[in-house]
């Protein structure tokens, strides 16, 4: 049995994650990982065995927190945002990138300057 392909294929397919990493640096990427979990977040830095990454979690507004769900039935829910937090993952943990996808809006037409 030889187990130098398998670590040559993986030092390989690595380095390949740490090219695309690299291109993808400051871009909203989806990470998947070995065990299968994905994380979405933007690539920070890229070193030689890691990468770090602000990953987004979404929390709730707590505004009054005597008040009972009851009381608030009629009036605005609460408010949700976006809070991004470092990690670091492994390079060897990561299995895929991509870019996540955002519509291109198109500037308004212009009109010629006499008009």
């Amino acid at each position: 049995m030889d187990y130098g392909k398998n670590n040559y294929y993986r030092e390989l397919q690595s380095l390949s994650l740490q090219d695309e990493c690299k291109r993808c640096l400051n871009y909203h990427a989806t990470l998947t990982m070995t065990d299968g979990s994905m994380f979405d977040g933007i690539i920070e830095s890229v070193d030689g065995d890691r990468v770090v990454v602000l990953v987004g979690e979404y929390v709730m507004e707590e505004d009054d927190e005597n008040e009972s769900d009851q009381q608030r039935q009629y009036h605005n829910p609460r408010r949700r945002f976006r809070r991004f937090r470092r990690r670091a993952f492994p390079l060897n943990a990561l299995v895929a990138l991509s870019l996540l996808n955002y519509p291109y809006i198109a500037p308004p037409y212009t009109y010629y300057y006499p008009y």
